[in-house]
């Protein structure tokens, strides 16, 4: 770096840091220095790790060389954060300091089975797995495809995860599995998840709950996982409730990069404090958040990076002029569901609006079906992969707004409850 050049340092380099790192780059003068600070080689496709345990085998191109997907002129360096100083504005990586006038933590989430106990002991990767990593999900392909009948349980250990809906995906595509393989009726779907329904809202709560009961999977609610039994294959809740599996497919803890609360700046999973609407780290100075990495109450989904990205890169060039940050994102997410059977249905909500029938993203158009299944939706979740390398991931503005717009969308009317 040149004497006197200003250093924008971004920690991670997945969906949120790349995006944020290319917006930038384009944006800032040459004065200022982009750098990317990720050890991995290689950047993952995530949503294509749902794929793999149903015998999809295109897992090499769901990875790129970390290099070819960011910019030129971003420094990108392949090392370990240690820590954070906010008051020295500088960053510890690999025993070296490195100095930043303003900083990004895009550091996403890691899985952790090893909090739940006897999770990661016996049985793991064997006949019990997640798909949430690569191993992961290459391990459960080859279980699947060993299954021949019996209970699988779907367990989600706590929240918040990534991409909160990929559990029920997973089940669905399960079900059209063992349907094209003849084997549905040996086969026993179960979901136990900590929510008290399919979803977090209720209209889509609604109908992912009748999608679930169409294809005869039940739902174990409320359950809260204590520990695992790899050798009784059962979990047991905290209330002691016990739910017997033949196989296994966690959703573990996940947790925020370990170096942000070494470096006393995450809450008690490591997540960064976040203002919700500026991105801006709580009680910091020069610090941003985006994507997983933050506490927000919004979903970890490639679609929230995206559209906190746009928002942050104005805000980022606000405060190097010395303006206070700007109210710049909503809580806008949207997400193909696959729902088996090559369809699919899309949601489309934010902090205040919960996922409501319609037509996205031209209003009363299309072509995309809001909370209803189409072989549409099913190509537009199959298409985002390309989307994603081409367009999302350089930086590129899409003619879809960040703020979610309720046009398009209507209020549907809920069943009662009964003794309503």
């Amino acid at each position: 770096m040149l004497p006197g050049m200003k250093r924008l340092v971004i920690l991670g380099a997945g969906t949120g840091g790349t995006m944020i790192a290319n917006r930038m780059r384009r944006r800032l003068d040459r004065d200022w220095s982009v750098t990317v600070v990720d050890p991995d080689p290689v950047h993952l496709y995530q949503p294509g790790l749902l794929f793999l345990p149903f015998g999809t085998r295109n897992e090499k191109r769901l990875v790129r060389p970390r290099a070819r997907t960011l910019r030129q002129g971003i420094e990108w360096l392949p090392r370990t954060v240690e820590a954070i100083d906010p008051a020295a504005r500088s960053v510890r990586i690999d025993g070296d300091d490195l100095a930043y006038d303003f900083l990004v933590i895009a550091s996403g989430t890691r899985i952790r089975p090893e909090l739940t106990e006897g999770l990661s002991g016996e049985g793991w990767r064997t006949t019990a797995h997640d798909f949430y990593t690569l191993e992961g999900a290459l391990a459960l392909r080859d279980a699947l495809a060993r299954f021949d009948g019996g209970r699988l349980v779907v367990n989600i250990v706590e929240m918040p995860i990534k991409c909160p809906v990929a559990p029920l995906e997973f089940l669905f595509l399960a079900d059209d599995h063992f349907r094209r393989r003849g084997i549905r009726d040996r086969v026993e779907l179960v979901y136990a998840t900590p929510l008290d329904g399919a979803f977090t809202r209720p209209i889509a709560a609604n109908v992912l709950g009748n999608m679930l009961a169409e294809r005869r999977i039940l739902v174990e609610s409320e359950f809260s996982a204590a520990a695992v039994d790899g050798a009784k294959r059962v979990v047991r809740s905290w209330d002691d409730r016990v739910v017997p599996y033949d196989l296994l497919v966690s959703v573990p803890t996940h947790s925020g990069a370990a170096f942000v609360g070494a470096s006393g700046l995450g809450n008690e999973l490591d997540f960064v404090p976040t203002e919700p609407r500026t991105l801006a780290a709580k009680g910091q100075e020069r610090i941003f958040a985006l994507g997983d990495a933050t506490d927000l109450p919004s979903s970890k989904a490639g679609s929230v990076a995206h559209f906190q990205s746009e928002g942050l890169e104005e805000n980022l060039l606000r405060a190097i002029a010395g303006a206070a940050p700007e109210p710049c994102f909503d809580g806008h997410a949207n997400c193909f569901v696959e729902s088996g059977r090559r369809r699919a249905l899309l949601i489309d909500f934010n902090y205040d609006v919960e996922p409501l029938p319609g037509r996205y993203p031209v209003p009363w158009v299309g072509p995309f079906r809001l909370l209803g299944e189409s072989w549409l939706n099913h190509l537009g979740k199959l298409a985002f992969r390309w989307l994603y390398w081409h367009a999302l991931l350089p930086g590129r503005t899409l003619p879809v707004p960040a703020q979610m717009s309720l046009k398009g969308k209507r209020w549907p009317e809920l069943p009662a409850k009964a003794g309503t």
